[in-house]
C-alpha cells in the first residue's frame, strides 16, 4: 500500500492507494498553523488512520508547499512557514519508524499525472500549477526529479520573458514576495488574472467572476483574459526552450479555463525558437486529487 499526504497550508489530506494506484481511503484535517510539532503530529494521525481504517501497512510521500535543501536536508521556500528551517523527513521517519520521501507539491503533481494521468505514456512531463500562486514541477520516467537544489521546476519565479511596455510597469509596481520582481507568478497565477483584471480598471474580482464576466461579453474581462494568454504562452515557451517536455499539463484554479486548451497551443509558436511546436497542453486528470495521489507514489518514483 502507498500512503500519501498533502500538507498544505490550511488542510492537511491522507490517501491510501493500492499497488496499481486505486484509492482505497481518504480523509481531510485542517492544519495546525504555525506549530510544527503539531504538524507532525497531524501527519502522524493520519497516516496510523490510514493504515488503522485498511489493515495494511504502507509506505509514505509528503508533498509540502516548499521543498528540501540539498545542502542543509530542511525544508526551504515553504510559504507554511512554519515549516522553514524544520528537518520535517528525518522527524517524520523517527516518529513513523519508516523512511519518508518528501517533495515539492508541484513536483507530487507531475508525478501523479506522469504515473496515470494526462501524462501517461510520456518521457518528459511538465506540470503546472496556475492557482492562487504559481509553481511547476518536472517527471522523467514517470519519477519526480527535483534538482541538485531542490528547486527544479520553481518556474513561477523566474522572469517573464519578453515583457512589453504594460508588462515592465506591472513588474515595477507589483513587487513579488519572493523580493524580486517580474516574476511568472505575478502575471500568470489565478492573483495575477484578478491583478491584470484591476489594472484594467476593473473591480477587485475573483478570477471565477471575471471569467462569468468574460463570458457574457465584458470587454474588459475579455482583455485581461487575452492578456493572461499571451503571458502564460509566452512563459511555457521558456521552458519549452529549454526542457522541450513531451507534455505540459495544467493543475490549479486557471486550469479550469477550457480554451486555454485551444488558445495556447495556437500561440506557442510565436515565441518558441524555430517558429514550431505541438507539444500537447492537457488539464490535469486528477485535479485537485493529484497533489495527495503523486505523494503516495514518490517512495516509488523519486529519482
Amino acid at each position: 500500500m502507498m500512503i500519501g499526504i498533502d500538507l498544505g497550508g490550511t488542510k492537511t489530506e491522507v490517501i491510501a492507494l493500492d499497488d496499481q494506484g486505486a484509492e482505497l481511503f481518504r480523509h481531510r484535517v485542517s492544519t495546525p498553523k504555525n506549530d510544527y510539532h503539531g504538524t507532525l503530529r497531524t501527519i502522524a494521525d493520519l497516516v496510523a488512520l490510514a493504515e488503522r481504517e485498511t489493515g495494511q501497512r504502507g509506505s509514505v510521500g509528503v508533498g509540502i508547499p516548499g521543498t528540501v535543501s540539498g545542502l542543509t536536508q530542511r525544508v526551504k521556500n515553504a510559504n507554511s512557514v512554519w515549516l522553514n528551517g524544520q528537518p520535517l523527513h528525518q522527524d517524520l521517519a523517527i516518529l513513523l519508524g519508516r523512511p519518508i520521501a518528501v517533495a515539492n507539491d508541484a513536483n507530487c503533481l507531475a508525478i501523479s499525472e506522469a504515473a496515470d494521468g494526462a501524462g501517461a505514456g510520456f518521457k518528459v512531463v511538465f506540470a503546472v500549477i496556475i492557482g492562487t500562486g504559481c509553481g511547476g514541477g518536472l517527471a522523467v520516467n514517470s519519477g519526480v526529479y527535483s534538482g541538485d537544489n531542490g528547486v527544479c521546476g520553481e518556474w513561477g519565479h523566474n522572469p517573464l520573458p519578453w515583457p512589453d511596455a504594460e508588462e515592465q510597469r506591472f513588474a515595477d509596481e507589483v513587487p513579488c514576495y519572493c523580493g524580486k520582481r517580474g516574476c511568472n507568478e505575478l502575471f500568470i497565477s489565478g492573483t495575477g488574472f484578478e491583478t491584470t483584471f484591476k489594472r484594467l480598471g476593473g473591480e477587485a474580482l475573483k478570477g471565477r467572476d471575471i471569467m462569468a464576466l468574460a463570458d457574457r461579453g465584458d470587454g474588459r474581462a475579455q482583455q485581461a483574459l487575452e492578456q493572461y494568454e499571451r503571458r502564460l504562452a509566452k512563459a511555457l515557451a521558456g521552458v519549452v526552450n529549454i526542457l522541450d517536455p513531451g507534455i505540459i499539463v495544467l493543475g490549479g484554479g486557471m486550469s479550469n479555463v477550457s480554451r486555454l486548451y485551444q488558445t495556447l497551443p495556437a500561440l506557442l509558436p510565436k515565441w518558441v525558437f524555430g517558429g514550431e511546436c505541438d507539444t500537447p497542453i492537457r488539464q490535469a486528470i486528477h485535479g485537485d486529487s493529484s497533489g495527495v495521489r503523486g505523494a503516495a507514489w514518490l517512495p516509488r518514483l523519486q529519482l
